[in-house]
């Protein structure tokens, strides 16, 4: 009886962790919305030098995806995933005292590499706690993920405009204390111990191994295209329903919130059915749901309009799914799968971003730039490529499913 006792109260705290750990990278990659124009006027920035600030963020966070896996052997998840919160927590306290730009800089790029860490340390987390119902439990904490993203820009908008001690909290005063919620999680994990640490070097599935299963790159290609149909939205819908059906910035801002709510739902609600059918066949369905969806959007005009929100219902469970998939088939070697699966993802998805705007402008062009069905015609392109990523994902999601069957090894 006390031992059941002593693993509940483990449990509990793991859970704890990387539910607050997921509350955590949510509020931190979405709180700068708000925060951005403020930067800009402060520090007289304009938009190739904020487009700079930004690139060299993204950079820290591959950077940071690149090298925790081996902190992780070294020092442990436990370790690890305290560094990568404290890391924010002191980016948090330097941006709340830099008046100059280098300084900012600096410590804005030491977030984006917490964050680049914490991604890794809460996959890696639940790949090694999540070892019944993995689906569903990946789900669900991604849910928190998606609630937190949903909320932290209306939560940062409210916290600059708090008066403390006669004075504004503005921008810095705002990252100080929404990055300073990473004590929360640094308190559950400190007494709290996770599985996998003890587990010996010789018995990890190598790295070379795995690179030599096609299955493994298959989870790179499905991962990428699936992250792609799901960030690019994020970026640019609103813009797609502003220029395109000329809505006002309100209610193309409320598609988009539409859009996170059903994410959010889906992987609320949906989960235990990805455990249920299998995660093979969940990429397939979820996938092509979402980019039927998209095209049905575009091709059915403003009427139509209400799919790019219902797409969120289907994209949204494409990376807990596959987070779940790699948890079961490297249960020895999750932590190197997960690290080279998201890295390789990162690097997909600033590709993606590009060909999207690539594709509209070049449309565009082919139509006439001063032209209005010219205009219509590229955003149509730009954001059917959306769907073709996530089409994409559907095909290579197939070709999949036909490897495993082949060798037994459907999951």
């Amino acid at each position: 009886m006390q031992k059941s006792k002593y693993f509940n109260k483990v449990y509990a705290l793991q859970l704890v962790t990387i539910f607050l750990g997921f509350i955590i990278f949510g509020i931190s990659e979405n709180i700068k919305g708000p925060a951005i124009p403020r930067i800009q006027f402060d520090f007289n920035l304009n938009e190739e030098q904020l487009g700079s600030l930004l690139s060299l963020n993204a950079l820290g966070y591959l950077i940071a995806c690149s090298f925790t896996a081996v902190l992780v052997r070294k020092w442990g998840i436990k370790a690890t995933s305290i560094l990568s919160f404290a890391s924010m927590l002191i980016s948090g306290v330097f941006i709340f005292i830099s008046h100059t730009y280098p300084l900012f800089a600096a410590s804005y790029f030491l977030m984006y590499i917490g964050n680049g860490m914490l991604e890794i340390a809460l996959a890696i987390l639940g790949a090694r706690i999540f070892v019944k119902n993995t689906g569903a439990m990946m789900n669900l904490s991604h849910a928190f993920y998606g609630l937190s993203s949903t909320v932290a820009p209306l939560i940062a908008t409210g916290v600059m405009s708090v008066q403390m001690f006669g004075q504004t909290l503005d921008w810095r005063g705002m990252y100080l204390v929404m990055l300073s919620l990473t004590l929360l999680p640094i308190l559950t994990a400190l007494p709290s111990s996770f599985p996998g640490d003890d587990l010996p070097n010789e018995s990890r599935t190598p790295f070379k191994e795995l690179l030599r299963d096609p299955v493994l790159w298959y989870m790179v290609l499905i991962l990428s295209f699936g992250v792609v149909s799901e960030l690019a939205v994020g970026g640019w819908l609103v813009n797609f329903l502003e220029k395109a059906y000329h809505w006002n910035t309100v209610k193309a801002s409320g598609m988009l919130s539409l859009f996170f709510l059903s994410f959010v739902i889906s992987r609320l609600i949906l989960g235990p059915v990805t455990d249920r059918i299998g995660f093979t066949v969940s990429f397939i369905i979820f996938s092509g749901f979402s980019a039927i969806c998209t095209f049905a959007a575009i091709a059915g005009g403003e009427q139509w309009s209400f799919l790019f929100a219902a797409s969120g219902i289907g994209i949204a469970m494409i990376y807990p799914t596959v987070m779940a998939f790699i948890a079961k088939r490297y249960p020895r070697g999750s932590d190197t799968a997960i690290t080279f699966t998201v890295t390789l993802m990162g690097l997909g998805s600033v590709i993606g971003n590009y060909v999207i705007g690539f594709v509209t402008e070049m449309v565009k062009k082919i139509y006439g730039e001063g032209d209005s069905i010219g205009l219509l015609r590229g955003l149509q392109a730009g954001y059917g490529f959306i769907g073709l990523c996530a089409l994409l994902c559907t095909v290579c999601s197939c070709i999949l499913y036909r490897y495993l069957k082949k060798h037994g090894e459907l999951i």
